[in-house]
């Protein structure tokens, strides 16, 4: 790629600023000053340095978020606050964007990159990907619900996938429930249990496919994943 947009894409600057970068000399190509924005990098292989600070490339970024509620899973909204505004300016990138979508109101495991290839596997139907909710719910989910949302539930738009429900405990008129989808229709974890007669509470996503939610990541927070856990989706064939 080009000089000028490789630096951009390593978190230089904008466009503007790292061409003026390059202007100045402050730029060395394989240990040469580099002067010409149009410059063609082979990302691996040339060695790119500012101020003698060497500067690597990644083609793709993967964060795991920790959602609170009352955040948009969006890129950018006009009057509320997204995910991606919970970034750090070192880290926002703008081709980044959440995988999928979680509720404003619904916390918990959210997957952010620029990986679209990847973004489009986790999500497509025919690759039937899990998603593991924890929900507190206003009534008593019994048995019966159980086999409902194993036997899937008919809506007007739409049939659900047969999907899991755990029971953890019923007590004083209220439900602690896993819950465990392979699709992500609109609202479909409370709509399944509002099919039931009962009403969520609240709902924080634990897992997704095989990535699981960092118990140790505070509300709000985000980090980087690990090698461990790319590793888990090559091991289902999926593009990293």
């Amino acid at each position: 790629m080009r000089l000028d947009r490789y630096l951009v894409e390593v978190g230089l600057g904008s466009r503007s600023e790292v061409k003026q970068v390059i202007k100045k000399g402050l730029i060395k190509v394989n240990g040469q000053v580099e002067k010409s924005a149009k410059t063609q990098i082979r990302e691996g292989q040339d060695q790119v340095h500012y101020q003698d600070q060497e500067l690597t490339y990644q083609a793709f970024y993967y964060w795991m978020l920790n959602k609170p509620a009352g955040v948009l899973s969006a890129t950018q909204d006009s009057s509320s606050k997204t995910v991606l505004d919970l970034l750090a300016p070192e880290d926002w990138r703008k081709d980044l964007f959440p995988v999928g979508r979680l509720d404003k109101d619904t916390e918990g495991l959210l997957l952010l990159t620029n990986n679209g290839p990847l973004a489009h596997a986790l999500l497509s139907p025919k690759r039937h990907v899990s998603k593991l909710y924890r929900a507190l719910v206003a009534g008593e989910m019994t048995v019966e619900d159980q086999k409902r949302f194993a036997a899937g539930i008919a809506f007007k738009d739409f049939t659900s996938q047969p999907a899991g429900l755990e029971i953890l405990e019923v007590r004083e008129g209220r439900s602690e429930v896993l819950i465990r989808i392979q699709e992500g229709k609109f609202h479909q974890v409370k709509r399944m249990v509002a099919a039931c007669g009962k009403e969520v509470t609240y709902l924080e996503r634990l897992a997704m496919g095989p990535l699981q939610l960092d118990p140790n990541l505070a509300r709000g927070a985000y980090r980087p994943l690990t090698e461990e856990e790319l590793a888990l989706f090559e091991d289902l064939a999926l593009p990293l």
